[in-house]
């Protein structure tokens, strides 16, 4: 059995992994960890919880540690970009976790906090940075930091930066560093346009992946359960008020749906707080402080808020409206089942969200069912079967749907106002920054 001494990591770092409480390495860390460590460039293809934080971070500590120096004024020696800012907190904190009792200086960079602090690390120079892309541009473009001693540069859930409408930042920052840098670049889902982004940053890299291409999380039991729209908010209390529900984490497509369902929640006598782009870093922060110590058991979230959150003890994934980009699914139901626990992930479709249902299936496979529709919804969506399935002028077939959720012309606006591109290359980050 594969053990952190024998990935070759110096003894100050295979102490902070002892006191940390890691015992064996993740899949990803056996795998990514010596090819890290040689100064390789890396593709890894891993979901959240598998441990991929550590899988960087060690090898970029041992880097720092045993080069001698300290980083000059508004530089940074390794750079760690990820796409929210609860992500980007979550991976400072494993930097300097595991960096403890060294000197190595750690700085997190991102929007929704005060710039003084940020500028004032920045000047005096750093050894980690961890940043979101936008709030980085802004202190690059007013110069108060510079790439040309970068050593190493982490992308973090490079797909959700691409979602996300990142790429023009994440090309102006890379293209700052120095010719001669390390690249690590890490991703839950392969699509054409990261294969595209590794090919243009990457030199020579080690691909690693550590489960198959947009597969879900082999621990996560999945349900999705028919139903009528008016059916979602009574069906949802009744799932929380059990007692195995004990930390329970629902996702909305819109930051208007998620607030909206936390005011319905608190006056069905359920405590819930919504996180989203909308909130201060304040509300976020401890929306998820006190959804983490147990204090909240209902985390109301979209699916941009939602990526930096890591904690093990959620038992359930409710998806109240389904993602209209279905690779959003595979990172939804990956906030359950971590850390080696099982989870389950409940998900609610509407006929007006069978088009999304059918995307999602085409990239995890079935799903089981369970109809709980009314006898007029079910004689409405076989009709809008039997219609999709017939010719259309001139010979050709037609999808199921119509193209459009459930096939009607409103059932978009009706189930939070998300229409158009299903998941189509390009078209998914202007979609995910509209509803998040």
């Amino acid at each position: 059995m594969t053990d952190f001494a024998s990935l070759g990591l110096a003894a100050p770092l295979l102490r902070a992994v002892a006191q940390a409480g890691f015992t064996t390495p993740t899949p990803i860390q056996a795998q990514a960890i010596p090819h890290a460590l040689d100064g390789r460039d890396l593709l890894g293809i891993a979901q959240t919880g598998t441990g991929k934080t550590a899988a960087f971070a060690l090898p970029i500590l041992q880097r720092l540690l045993a080069a001698r120096g300290r980083p000059q004024p508004g530089t940074c020696r390794a750079l760690v970009l990820a796409p929210t800012r609860e992500l980007a907190a979550q991976i400072e904190q494993s930097f300097r976790t595991l960096a403890h009792g060294s000197r190595i200086s750690t700085a997190l960079v991102t929007g929704g906090a005060k710039h003084g602090p940020q500028i004032a690390a920045l000047k005096r120079g750093l050894d980690v940075l961890v940043a979101t892309p936008g709030r980085l541009i802004e202190h690059l473009d007013n110069r108060l930091i510079r790439f040309d001693a970068t050593e190493v540069a982490v992308l973090d859930e490079a797909d959700h930066m691409l979602d996300l409408g990142f790429l023009p930042p994440i090309r102006k920052i890379m293209g700052r560093l120095p010719a001669q840098h390390q690249t690590l670049l890490f991703s839950a889902t392969m699509p054409k346009e990261i294969a595209g982004l590794a090919d243009a940053l990457l030199s020579e890299p080690v691909k690693v992946s550590v489960t198959p291409v947009a597969t879900t999380a082999e621990r996560v039991e999945q349900q999705v359960i028919l139903l009528d729209s008016g059916m979602r908010r009574g069906l949802l209390a009744e799932l929380l008020r059990r007692p195995d529900f004990s930390r329970s984490l629902v996702f909305t497509r819109t930051k208007r749906g998620a607030d909206r369902l936390t005011k319905q929640l608190a006056s069905d006598g359920i405590d819930a707080a919504a996180i989203h782009g909308d909130k201060s870093q304040g509300q976020r922060t401890r929306a998820l402080a006190d959804f983490k110590s147990g204090r909240l058991p209902v985390l109301v979230a979209t699916d941009v808020a939602a990526r930096g959150i890591d904690v093990p003890e959620v038992s359930h994934v409710v998806n109240f409206e389904l993602p209209n980009v279905p690779e959003a699914y595979v990172h939804r139901i990956g906030r359950t089942a971590r850390a080696g626990r099982e989870g389950l992930a409940i998900s609610f479709c509407t006929n007006e969200e069978i088009a999304y249902l059918k995307d999602i299936q085409k990239l995890v496979g079935h799903l089981p069912l369970e109809d709980r529709r009314s006898p007029e919804a079910r004689r409405m969506a076989a009709a809008e079967a039997t219609k999709a399935a017939q010719p259309k002028r001139g010979g050709r077939g037609q999808k199921f749907g119509g193209g459009k959720p459930g096939g009607a012309k409103s059932g978009g606006a009706k189930s939070g106002g998300a229409q158009g591109h299903r998941g189509r290359p390009g078209h998914p980050g202007r979609q995910q920054r509209r509803a998040a």
